[in-house]
């Protein structure tokens, strides 16, 4: 009935329009100046082979209005039917975000000021330079005012020649580009029940989303007279509608977001989970079936990412020298399960420490993830004298001073060993957890919390099998004078841990205060070999020494907390370093585009780079097929580009992100890189 409605108004309206004949005759005979248009070219003497950009400059008439792609429920859209040089093709035109305008109750989609429609047509090859390159365009359009309504016709032309491509008027089409919806990377998804429609679509919290209103694209989704609620919820904005009458849903909803005046996000929203104000939206089952589904998807994966850390060189040593300690102390069944508890409650407890603390900062607009305190050099010169002291244990220079309350079940010892695997690991991703943990960021916090509980439950898993599999025991090695040696070979990635970071402290804030941290390491380690001899004497640590370490370590990260950060540092190998603008420059010049988001505390990210991206033959590859690379370097936690990794539900680096020529979303990329896989990019 609607729909019905609208096409009797248009029709009403175009019937006044033929009604008047003299603006009519204005029309026909190109005379009128309701729409003002002129064809713009970016470049005067486009390039042969390359993109032009054509502008569609228009002035609508005082008290006249232009439509949108979708005009809403009345009047229809331009056409454009373009004549060009052999070779060429005109694409579709790229819309400015516009206004609404509701009369008698339909809501039209509009522009009532100047706007510019953007069209990029694709000059051939082999055109030799000076040669003409004659634009022609008719368009047919409605243009109406608050009373009459004019179908009507422009010719219009435009005569280039081809030459270097060099920008004629750079800075006024920078201007109509900000008018132009950016592409969302991040998907939206909607779900309609009971007449409603609502769509979350990922923004983040930080951000100002001013005078939000959804324009949609698709056509009989949603009712476009309808009111529009819109509430946020940490990094998702939520519109909330009418559905269309006789609406079919269940397929994508294309739309554009305002965000400001003449600002907008291109969306693309596909049926899925939409939470409510908790979380949880009470109001589709099946909306509720998707949401634990991906809850335990993103649990299993927890767990499996969980489970890889314990191969990493900052947890390995912990681990082995906790199982050996099993088969050395001969524990009773009891004990062993005893302590493989303690040591996942240590585990676990850290993890759900940290995750509630993402969730909270991230609920107070913060751009955080996982291993966010590695933003922070005092966190990193706490975990660096931690982990030189860890290796000086191994080593041998010292023996940990164990708690008389922990004499008789080690119960306690395991639980502080596990907080301290679990905190050690803290620089550490890979496969599997960014997946896992940008989901959980998504997910309502009780689930959310689930996700990091279950990260540390793969982290305890090898631990908690062996003090519940008596068989996995007697696989051990038998003790013996080996075991010393061992634990000695097992300082070296310790010591490389301490290195590595290190190596980020000094890249965060300067050699400075990296001097700062080797003396407060030499520090640590001049008190632990007085404490160790102490020990070798048969007397106890010492209550002193343990006041100097106490001493070292919190005066260490006061001093490093205050030191200026280093000036931003120059990406390597020739790559950009990355902003949403250039990347939108190159995605609107159809260059391929690989981005990858690092850190330099991050070893997957490191690793990756070493071994896949900065490879000789990978940079051939990308030179080949054109294919520009953006470096996004988030080791000092840059707000901005955390929102962005955000948007891609990632919780944190490494982030891989390939952007094909005219593609509308990225393809994410694997955690683990291999040289095949960037070398195929492009092609």
């Amino acid at each position: 009935m609607r729909s019905l409605r609208c096409v009797l108004m248009t029709v009403l309206l175009a019937m006044c329009g033929l009604a008047s004949g003299p603006a009519l005759a204005e029309s026909l005979n190109g005379s009128s100046q309701h729409l003002m248009m002129t064809l713009v070219a970016e470049s005067d003497h486009p390039k042969a082979g390359a993109p032009l950009t054509i502008a569609l400059a228009t002035t609508p008439e005082k008290g006249w209005h232009g439509y949108w792609r979708n005009p809403g429920d009345a009047g229809f859209p331009a056409t454009f039917d373009w004549t060009l040089p052999a070779g060429a093709k005109a694409g579709e035109p790229e819309w400015p975000v516009p206004t609404t305008l509701l009369i008698a109750g339909l809501m039209n989609y509009v522009y009532e000021a100047p706007y510019a429609p953007l069209v990029t047509i694709q000059v051939p090859a082999g055109l030799a330079a000076g040669t003409k390159f004659p634009i022609r365009l008719k368009t047919s359009y409605l243009v109406c005012s608050a009373t009459i309504c004019v179908p009507e016709e422009k010719a219009l032309s435009l005569d280039l020649t081809i030459g270097d491509g060099a920008p004629s008027q750079a800075a006024t089409f920078a201007g109509w580009r900000q008018a132009i919806p950016k592409p969302l990377d991040a998907g939206a998804t909607y779900a309609a029940s009971n007449g409603m429609m609502r769509i979350a679509i990922p923004f983040p919290a930080g951000a100002k989303a001013d005078k939000a209103y959804f324009f949609p694209v698709t056509t009989g989704a949603i009712e476009n007279g309808a009111a529009q609620a819109v509430t946020r919820d940490g990094d998702r904005l939520t519109i909330s509608t009418k559905v269309a009458a006789n609406a079919k849903v269940g397929g994508p909803i294309d739309g554009v977001l305002r965000i400001g005046d003449g600002q907008g996000l291109s969306v693309k929203a596909t049926s899925g989970v939409v939470g409510g104000a908790t979380g949880t939206d009470a109001s589709s089952s099946a909306d509720g079936e998707s949401l634990w589904l991906t809850a335990l998807i993103a649990f299993a994966g927890a767990v499996l990412g969980g489970l890889i850390l314990n191969i990493m060189p900052c947890v390995f040593p912990i681990l082995s020298l906790k199982a050996l300690s099993l088969a050395r102390g001969g524990a009773s069944e009891k004990d062993a399960r005893g302590e493989a508890l303690a040591y996942t409650a240590g585990v676990v407890l850290v993890c759900l420490g940290l995750g509630a603390a993402i969730l909270a900062l991230r609920a107070g607009g913060s751009a955080v993830g996982w291993a966010f305190q590695l933003q922070h050099p005092a966190a990193i010169v706490v975990l660096l004298l931690l982990s030189a002291a860890i290796a000086f244990n191994l080593a041998g220079l010292f023996e940990v001073p164990t708690p008389r309350f922990a004499s008789e079940s080690g119960a306690s010892g395991a639980f502080a060993t596990g907080a301290l695997a679990a905190f050690i690991a803290t620089p550490c991703t890979g496969p599997f957890m960014g997946a896992a943990l940008g989901a959980a960021l998504v997910l309502p916090w009780p689930a959310a919390l689930a996700v990091f509980g279950g990260l540390g439950i793969g982290l305890s898993l090898p631990f908690l099998a062996i003090g519940f599999i008596p068989s996995w025991r007697r696989w051990l090695p038998k003790p013996g004078v080996w075991m010393e040696t061992f634990r000695h070979i097992l300082s070296v990635p310790m010591f490389l841990t301490a290195i590595a970071l290190g190596w980020v402290l000094g890249r965060q804030t300067g050699a400075d205060t990296l001097t700062l941290a080797l003396i407060a390491v030499l520090a640590v380690g001049v008190v632990l070999w007085i404490g160790g001899t102490r020990q070798r004497k048969g007397k106890a640590f010492g209550v002193v020494a343990q006041i100097l370490l106490l001493a070292v370590f919190v005066g260490s990260a006061v001093l490093i907390a205050r030191a200026p950060p280093v000036s931003a540092k120059v990406a390597t190998a020739g790559d950009e370093a990355f902003t949403e603008a250039r990347l939108a420059s190159l995605r609107a010049e159809k260059r391929p585009v690989f981005v990858y988001f690092t850190a330099d505390w991050c070893l997957t990210c490191k690793v990756n780079e070493k071994a896949a991206i900065d490879t000789a033959s990978v940079r051939d590859a990308f030179a080949k097929h054109k294919v520009a690379a953006l470096i996004g370097d988030w080791t000092d936690g840059d707000p901005v580009m955390g929102r962005f990794i955000q948007a891609h539900n990632r919780a944190g680096v490494p982030l891989y992100l390939y952007y094909a020529p005219g593609a509308a979303e990225p393809t994410v990329l694997p955690q683990v890189l291999t040289p095949g896989l960037l070398e195929g990019l492009g092609a």
